[in-house]
């Protein structure tokens, strides 16, 4: 199961990580954000051991979301080294985002 980052967990759980970590910007009231959802939830199985997979929802985490400039959702990120190497805005199938996260491991 995707974690749940914050604005508090995000530094530890992403930005420490010795792994690569997806992260979806999302939001309730999102409807690309829902069709997304399950997607990073197969995501997190699919990788567990070998990457992170979290989801901040951005009208609870603003300053995470601030900080990197969220201005449309859903907003996925890969962080490797607690730096963003890879970024995909909107719906993209499955086999693109496992194909992002393959590429840093």
């Amino acid at each position: 199961m995707a974690l749940e980052l914050t604005d508090s967990n995000f530094e530890e759980l992403v930005l420490k990580s010795n792994k690569p970590v997806l992260v979806d910007f999302w939001a309730e009231w999102c409807g690309p954000c829902r069709m997304v959802g399950p997607v990073v939830e197969e995501l997190a199985k699919d990788f567990e051991g070998k990457a992170v997979v979290g989801k901040v929802n951005v009208d609870e985490n603003s300053d995470v979301s601030a900080k990197y400039g969220i201005r449309n959702i859903p907003t996925l990120l890969i962080f490797k080294n607690g730096e963003v190497v890879d970024k995909q805005v909107g719906v993209v199938p499955k086999a693109t985002l496992s194909g992002k996260i393959s590429a840093h491991l």
